[in-house]
C-alpha cells in the first residue's frame, strides 16, 4: 500500500513539473513571439517611412530634372526656333531648319511629360525608369552614360524597385556633381536568383577612408538603403581612378516588407 501512495506521489509531482515546464516555456515563447512581433512592427513602421521619405526625394529629384530639362535642354530649343524664324523672315529656305527645330522641341516635352506624369512613372520597369535617367543625361550633356541590360526574370515589389532606383539616383548625383567624369556605364542583370546592378565612373575618385561631409552622407545613405531590402551594396573608390558600385539584391532573401508574414 505504502509503495503504491509512493509511486503516485512520485507521478504527481513528475506530473507538475512537466506542466509547471510546459507553462514555462510556453510563456517564455509567448514573449518572444510578442517581442519579435513588436520588433517587426517597428522594423515595418520604419521602412513605411523610408519608403515615404524616398518618394519624396525622387519628387523631388524629379523636379529638379524638370528645371533642368526645361532651362538647359527645351528652352534652349525654343530660344534657337526664335533666333531661326527671324532668319527666315528674310530668308524663306530657312523655314524648314525652324521646323526641325521646334519638332525636337516637341520631342523633349513629351519625354518630359513622361518625368511629371506619376502614373507613368509607376508603369515603369526598373531598368525603363534608369533608361530614362540614362538618356536625360545624355540629353543634357551631363555626362556620357550608357546602359547594358537583359530582360527581367523575377518581377520586384514596387517599394523594392523605389528604394533601388533611389540608390542608383543618389550614385548618379555623385558622379555628375563631384567626380568631374567623362563616362557613367550601367549595367543591369537579372538571372534566376538574383539582381545585379553595377554602375561605374571614371571621375577623380576619392580616398574611401578619408571622404568629406557631402561625400560621407551621399555613400551613408546609398549603404542604410540596401540594409532597408536586405541588398548588398559594395562601393569602391580610388583617387584618379573612379568610382563603381555594385548592388546585389537576392529575389528570395526576406526583406521589410515580408516581415508581418514571417511570424503567425
Amino acid at each position: 500500500m505504502e509503495r503504491q501512495e509512493t509511486a503516485i506521489l512520485i507521478t504527481t509531482i513528475v506530473l507538475v513539473v512537466i506542466i509547471v515546464i510546459m507553462i514555462s516555456l510556453f510563456l517564455i515563447f509567448q514573449k518572444r513571439k510578442n517581442t519579435l512581433l513588436l520588433q517587426q512592427k517597428e522594423d515595418q513602421q520604419r521602412f513605411e517611412k523610408s519608403i515615404a521619405e524616398t518618394q519624396i526625394e525622387i519628387r523631388e529629384e524629379t523636379l529638379r530634372n524638370i528645371s533642368w530639362e526645361l532651362h538647359d535642354n527645351i528652352g534652349q530649343l525654343l530660344t534657337l526656333a526664335k533666333i531661326q524664324v527671324s532668319v527666315a523672315q528674310n530668308d524663306p529656305n530657312k523655314l524648314q531648319e525652324v521646323t526641325d527645330t521646334i519638332t525636337k522641341s516637341l520631342v523633349e516635352l513629351r519625354s518630359l511629360s513622361k518625368l511629371i506624369n506619376p502614373d507613368a512613372i509607376k508603369s515603369l520597369s526598373l531598368t525603363e525608369a534608369i533608361t530614362m535617367e540614362i538618356e536625360r543625361f545624355n540629353r543634357l550633356q551631363f555626362i556620357k552614360a550608357t546602359i547594358t541590360s537583359n530582360e527581367e526574370i523575377e518581377p520586384l515589389d514596387d517599394k523594392i524597385e523605389i528604394i533601388i532606383f533611389r540608390i542608383l539616383q543618389e550614385f548618379f548625383t555623385n558622379t555628375i556633381k563631384h567626380s568631374k567624369a567623362s563616362n557613367l556605364d550601367v549595367t543591369v542583370h537579372y538571372d534566376q536568383e538574383k539582381l545585379v546592378i553595377n554602375a561605374k565612373d571614371d571621375g577623380v575618385g576619392f580616398n574611401m577612408n578619408v571622404t568629406n561631409a557631402k561625400q560621407g552622407i551621399g555613400l551613408g545613405n546609398i549603404q542604410n538603403r540596401g540594409k532597408l531590402i536586405n541588398a548588398d551594396v559594395t562601393l569602391q573608390s580610388q583617387e584618379g581612378k573612379g568610382t563603381a558600385m555594385m548592388l546585389t539584391y537576392y529575389y528570395n532573401k526576406k526583406s521589410l516588407t515580408s516581415l508581418e508574414n514571417e511570424v503567425d
